[in-house]
């Protein structure tokens, strides 16, 4: 008697744990379904109508934002509001629900491929070296119809292309503390390669896995597909694609850079403005004026500044070619001549009619500015200018790197700058400091309450920013991201702790991606998405009620025969075969 009273005790004890359980997903579940109606209320429908002012197509897109923005501020309101007992919150709450597969819920599947290719070009210090560039293009064509490694494949096209080349000539700088020499044979080269490709790839695989689980997705599956360079993400619960695109893809190649003036730099741009007016005559100005789509520049939703305190001026240079951002709002470079005149100032400067010039008026006179931005282009010229600069490249001095930045400086413009960064070492093409010294970065916010990403460096990193911004005392130093100027501030002392912090127009959890981003580190290689789905509720839905209604047939169905067969035995098993899959 003593024992079935043990085990009935430590049954019902079982009972009321598993309903404790169960609770979450209940909770969880009316939270949802009031921030369903919450979005899907008549006033929604009004609004979206009212909106689109007639248009049924407008009508459809205005009530699915509206009924997402909604539903995302209702759960988000209730993200840190305890909902339940005494202490649980909604994020607890959802922390602790039953979780459901991919195939049963609103989610998405990624195919990841991360580019051994941009590796190895990286191992190479991107060098220019044409027989390197010929086997890199015959190492690509030749992985379109193999099977085997991109190594492998390299390796067989440097045989092809030139049987005598030396490898080691080429990596010789990178892997001087491996082993090689300027001795060494291609094999030994091609052996460190693979296990640094091997080993890149790794890094990137955590990378990845670290990314996502800051990402706050609930039982992700991230894997390495064997034998390939691919990576299966598989994100149970997400409702944002574009958001999860953008932290799978995101290099967050953080970078600090030296600008020069373009009072230093601006004859290059005359000189190269009257090489391409000598080039290129009146018939074939729109043939090299005629941009490649793939080059548009494109730009984010943010504005990002940086902001360092007392030390370093989160403004960009102080300087009156402002005004001339007007200028560039319309299709063409308003100069104020007649329309003539204008097609002749064409012709005589392919360059300057579509980048304006960074001068600034001083006592009824122009001059170069002394700030880093070298002009101003409308978005939709900057893949042309891109294709002039090109061209005229070899006028340049070897260590100006030009960048665009990335959000138009005046709010609502759609002109962009271009901006002269410094480069330090001009063989590689390195910035002046790299985010690979970021040990820490959080979402937070400035003294504004503006949100902001603030960071920290290590011991080496703190040491280099503090040269950096005490030999520039006066200038701009550039903070760029993912090739684009996210922020020029000018340095008005030498900051010696290593802490900054990017502050800017962007939301939240867009702070949030881009600190996990950065602590998380950077991708040794980009990562780029191959194949895709997303699991639509529609779908979902569809799912559980399928195997809700096959489970609940088969269940019955096994029911009756045990009672059918065991008589009164099997309605003690039935008995215990629903204690079973309640405990379940």
């Amino acid at each position: 008697m003593q024992s079935r009273g043990a085990i009935k005790f430590f049954a019902i004890l079982f009972a009321l744990v598993c309903l404790f359980q169960l609770s979450f997903t209940f909770m969880t579940a009316r939270v949802e379904s009031n921030a369903r109606n919450y979005a899907e209320s008549q006033e929604t429908f009004d609004l979206a109508k009212e909106l689109a002012k007639g248009h049924e197509l407008l009508e459809g897109y205005y009530i699915d934002s509206i009924t997402k923005a909604k539903d995302k501020y209702y759960r988000d309101s209730l993200s840190n509001v305890v909902i339940f007992l005494w202490n649980y919150t909604y994020k607890d709450c959802k922390e602790r629900e039953i979780n459901l597969g991919l195939d049963l819920k609103v989610g998405m599947n990624v195919n990841l491929e991360v580019s051994i290719g941009s590796i190895v070009r990286g191992l190479a210090g991107n060098s220019q070296n044409p027989v390197f560039l010929q086997a890199m293009e015959l190492a690509f064509e030749k992985q379109k119809d193999s099977q085997s490694d991109f190594v492998t494949l390299f390796g067989e096209a440097i045989e092809e292309t030139d049987p005598n080349f030396s490898l080691a000539s080429i990596f010789l700088y990178e892997f001087r503390d491996k082993g090689i020499t300027a001795n060494s044979t291609n094999q030994e080269v091609l052996d460190v390669i693979r296990t640094e490709t091997s080993g890149a790839f790794d890094r990137a695989f955590n990378i990845l896995r670290t990314r996502i689980d800051k990402f706050g997705v609930t039982q992700p599956n991230v894997q390495k597909i064997a034998s390939s360079n691919r990576i299966l993400v598989e994100l149970p619960g997400v409702k944002d694609p574009e958001r999860v695109r953008k932290l799978l893809q995101g290099t967050a190649q953080l970078e600090f850079w030296e600008t020069y003036r373009f009072s230093e730099v601006y004859q290059y741009f005359a000189d190269a403005n009257t090489r391409l007016a000598d080039l290129y005559g009146v018939a074939d100005e729109e043939e090299i004026l005629e941009g490649d789509e793939t080059e548009v520049a494109e730009t984010t939703d943010d504005t990002v500044e940086i902001d360092e305190t007392t030390e370093l001026t989160g403004e960009t240079a102080d300087t009156s070619e402002v005004s001339l951002l007007d200028q560039l709002e319309s299709d063409t470079t308003d100069l104020g001549l007649e329309d003539q005149q204008l097609e002749q100032y064409k012709k005589n400067n392919p360059l300057y009619a579509i980048l304006n010039p960074a001068y600034e008026q001083r006592q009824g006179q122009y001059y170069p500015s002394d700030g880093a931005t070298v002009g101003y282009a409308a978005i939709k010229d900057t893949a042309k200018i891109n294709k002039l600069l090109k061209q005229t490249k070899n006028i340049f001095p070897r260590d100006l790197k030009l960048a665009w930045t990335n959000q138009p400086r005046v709010e609502g413009s759609n002109v962009l700058e271009l901006m002269a960064l410094k480069v330090s070492n001009p063989r590689d093409m390195k910035p002046a400091l790299g985010g690979e010294v970021i040990t820490n970065a959080r979402q937070d916010y400035d003294q504004n309450g503006r949100v902001e990403v603030s960071m920290s460096m290590n011991a080496e990193g703190a040491k280099i920013w503090k040269r950096l911004t005490g030999d520039n005392i006066g200038k701009q130093v550039a903070i760029v991201l993912d090739s684009y100027v996210y922020s020029a501030p000018n340095v008005n002392s030498e900051i010696p702790n290593g802490m900054s912090s990017i502050s800017g127009q962007f939301s939240v959890e867009e702070a949030q991606d881009l600190a996990n981003i950065l602590k998380a580190g950077k991708l040794p290689a980009s990562a780029r998405i191959v194949e895709e789905a997303v699991v639509g509720p529609s779908l979902g839905k569809e799912a559980v009620s399928a195997g809700l209604w096959s489970f609940i047939i088969a269940f019955v169905l096994v029911l009756f025969y045990m009672i059918f067969y065991y008589n009164r035995a099997g309605i003690i098993a039935d008995i215990a075969l629903l204690a079973n899959i309640f405990f379940l």
